[in-house]
């Protein structure tokens, strides 16, 4: 069997589950307001930019490391025989683009 409750017991429980509804709604309204919602944005925007940023660097430091492991030797010396080659592609095509750039004026 079931105890009977008293009005008192049943007040309680009442008032009881007004305060929870009341604590309820107030999340509900904080989680709700616009600035609440742009600041969650903004934090997952931030987060996913420092992600791809992250990649990125990664990328590139690792693209950086083969480039040097081939112009440099284990010891930390210069390879000539590679870096003269590479050099001179540069000065012809900065050669070539500055002729571009006179021809069309």
């Amino acid at each position: 069997m079931s105890e009977a409750r008293t009005p008192a017991q049943i007040e309680a429980d009442i008032a009881r589950r007004r305060q929870d509804l009341a604590v309820t709604l107030d999340e509900i309204g904080v989680r709700l307001h616009p600035k609440t919602i742009i600041d969650d944005a903004k934090a997952k925007t931030a987060e996913a930019v420092d992600r791809t940023a992250g990649r990125a660097y990664v990328a590139i430091n690792r693209a950086v490391s083969e480039v040097r492991g081939q112009l440099v030797s284990e010891d930390g010396a210069p390879r000539l025989e590679r870096i003269v080659p590479v050099a001179m592609i540069g000065v012809a095509v900065v050669g070539l683009l500055v002729l571009r750039g006179k021809r069309r004026r």
